[in-house]
């Protein structure tokens, strides 16, 4: 129907309703199959099979469906997987795995700060990072839009003038991991995006793409806070606690209370009361 960014100006423009009411707020949930979703009036008919997939994006390749600059789309790529929409974005010069489904409520959750769903690059950088810069990235950088959250890194190999590192990173902010190197003094020359969560790119080429297995989409769905299942449905609950603290035996009917021995005399803990002490003596007349 239409791009994220495209869905949330017509919320916001007031074109969208739920069951005949003007919803305004981004994040409203609604259920397609239950509640009845209009734009400018007209009925939007519930989506059909939910599908996910996998594209290894190529360098200069945008990662929206369509582009006013006329530059190829990541929707040219999946054409035959049917109408998907991508799940974050790679820039223009970066490559590597890109998510694609027509599941919001999966799309949502893996993007949702909260979930802090990792996602690993392998990126090439000019020079050779120091200690320090390494220390820095992994205890947080202080950006223009806040510091950012701890990041894993680690030295793939070093080259005369380059270096591939391998980042972690758990929020999605806009060329995050280019800002970041930058931040320590190293441009990046390279930048692949090898892994999404429990999803890794492995060995598929460059512009083509497959459907993620009944266990990768299970995952997903784990890591977006989803409930297992077909549908989108809501988040699942945290999981209870085990409760952990002893419990206290129930006393049996006729039984004296804890602590308290037949006949009023106090009980050590162990349960049994104190062994009878040596009878006085009387004193002799």
């Amino acid at each position: 129907m239409a791009s994220r960014r495209h869905a949330e100006a017509l919320i916001l423009a007031g074109r969208v309703t739920v069951n005949g009411v003007v919803v305004r707020t981004l994040g409203t949930r609604a259920d397609p199959e239950r509640d009845r979703i209009a734009l400018d009036g007209e009925h939007i008919p519930a989506a059909g099979a939910r599908r996910t997939v996998v594209l290894h994006k190529p360098r200069g390749v945008v990662s929206t469906l369509e582009d006013p600059e006329g530059r190829p789309t990541v929707a040219a790529l999946v054409a035959g997987a049917g109408r998907l929409f991508p799940v974050g974005r790679l820039d223009l010069n970066s490559t590597g795995l890109l998510l694609l489904t027509n599941d919001g409520a999966l799309a949502a959750g893996l993007l949702h700060p909260r979930r802090a769903v990792p996602r690993v690059y392998r990126v090439k950088v000019d020079g050779t990072p120091s200690e320090e810069a390494i220390t820095r990235l992994r205890r947080g950088v202080r950006l223009e839009d806040g510091k950012s959250a701890p990041a894993r890194v680690r030295v793939l190999g070093r080259l005369p003038t380059k270096t591939w590192l391998e980042l972690t990173v758990v929020e999605g902010r806009t060329h995050l991991v280019r800002r970041l190197c930058e931040a320590v003094g190293h441009r990046v020359d390279k930048l692949a995006r090898v892994r999404l969560g429990p999803v890794g790119l492995g060995t598929l080429p460059p512009g083509a793409w497959r459907d993620v297995t009944p266990r990768e989409l299970a995952a997903l769905r784990a890591a977006a806070g989803l409930r297992p299942g077909r549908g989108g449905g809501a988040p699942a609950p945290p999981p209870r606690g085990r409760d952990t603290r002893p419990r206290r035996p129930r006393p049996r009917p006729g039984s004296p209370p804890p602590g308290e021995a037949r006949g009023g005399a106090s009980a050590p803990p162990g349960g049994r009361p104190p062994a009878p002490g040596p009878r006085p003596r009387r004193p002799r007349p």
